[in-house]
Formats: structure tokens, C-alpha cells, sequence
């Protein structure tokens, strides 16, 4: 196996983590989640920014490779650092409200879709169990 390979193996599994952590109920959960598509997402900008060993910019015997990718790492860094920073604020708020970090489930919108009948049987029920 080469190394991009391995890359791109790794890089898929953090994705399939990160998205499967991120359809959780549970706010941490979400942030671990969001955590983990964002380092998947580094990783394939590492893995698009070409051979490794040759300067983004200057002459080299191969020509040049493209900073851009490297722009988009450290965008990409400070974006999901920006974003973990208030998904743990949002988390924080969360517990010292309620001392609990699920996300309910909003009364208004099961109404919205049982309105438009797209609801199944058990989606009908509220979150104390009784039946619309």
C-alpha cells in the first residue's frame, strides 16, 4: 500500500465516524463528530495537495505544486477550531440549564410533519409517549 492510499483509507473512515457521531441525539456526540470531519477533511486537502517533499512555491526539478491546498488546511483548521469553540459553548449553556446534552425533540416540528403526512406510526408519538 502506498502512502496516499493509506491516507485515503484513513480519511474515509473519519468521515464515516464523524457523520454517523454527528446524526446522534447527544451534543458531545455532535462536536466529536464535527471534530472528526473536520481532521477527514484536512487529510484530503492533504492528500489533493500533491507529492510530498517539493516547496509550494519556488522552482523545483518536478516544477512547482499548488499553496493553495495548504491555504485551505489552515482555513479549514481555524474554521472547525471556530466552530468546536461554540458547539462547546452551545454544550455548556446546555448542562447548566438542564444537566443534560440531548437534543429533544421539538413539538412544533413533529405537528409541521404530521401536518404533511409524511409521519410513520412511531414518529406520531410525543416525548412523553402519549399519541397525537
Amino acid at each position: 500500500m502506498t502512502i496516499t492510499l493509506v491516507l485515503v483509507i484513513a480519511m474515509a473512515v473519519l468521515f464515516a465516524c464523524g457523520v454517523y457521531l454527528l446524526l446522534e441525539r447527544s451534543l458531545t456526540r455532535m462536536l466529536l463528530g464535527f471534530l472528526l470531519v473536520g481532521n477527514a477533511l484536512n487529510l484530503l486537502l492533504l492528500v489533493m495537495s500533491g507529492a510530498a517533499g517539493k516547496p509550494p512555491i519556488g522552482k523545483s526539478a518536478d516544477g512547482i505544486t499548488d499553496p493553495l491546498p495548504q491555504a485551505f488546511a489552515l482555513t479549514a483548521i481555524v474554521i472547525t477550531f471556530a466552530v468546536s469553540a461554540f458547539l462547546l459553548a452551545l454544550i455548556h449553556r446546555s448542562w447548566t440549564l438542564s444537566r443534560a446534552d440531548e437534543v429533544e425533540v421539538d413539538e412544533a416540528d413533529v405537528a409541521i410533519r404530521h401536518d404533511r403526512g409524511g409521519a410513520a406510526e412511531d414518529d406520531e408519538q410525543t416525548t412523553d409517549g402519549a399519541h397525537r
